[in-house]
């Protein structure tokens, strides 16, 4: 399953040549997580109320493959390659209708939130998310 999360390009996500800032990509994947989780009807916010848990990005890898500029409508794709107990991993692809413009690789832990060390995914997200794995 993929989830699909669409960004329009304003001018404080551009540089000086109205080219997105680099740095930008990681905010847009970041939205994409939390509103991916929120529309599966389990936001971060739950986690960390009912299981004292929380995910954490543990390693982030960006391919640029073409710019994105001022006003582009893009889109940014997440969906679950793999499951651990205290991990997944994700791609996330940002999208200009069918260009690749970004290619992310997401590992993401979960913590528990007073401790902040590992801790299992709790359920109902391991429900979840698992059916995604592979699609």
């Amino acid at each position: 399953m993929t989830h699909d999360f669409p960004i329009r390009v304003y001018f404080e996500d551009t540089d000086a040549g109205g080219i997105v800032y680099h740095a930008t990509y990681l905010r847009w994947a970041e939205r994409a997580r939390t509103e991916a989780l929120r529309d599966m009807g389990l936001p971060h916010s739950l986690m960390m109320e009912r299981h004292a848990s929380l995910l954490v990005v543990r390693r982030i890898e960006v391919e640029y493959c073409r710019p994105a500029r001022l006003d582009d409508l893009v889109t940014v794709q997440t969906r679950t390659l793999s499951m651990r107990a205290a991990m997944i991993s994700l791609e996330q692809r940002v999208m200009l209708g069918e260009d690749l413009l970004a290619s992310l690789q997401v590992d993401l832990a979960c913590l528990d939130r007073h401790s902040m060390r590992p801790t299992r995914i709790p359920e109902p997200w391991r429900a979840v998310l698992a059916p995604a794995q592979g699609s």
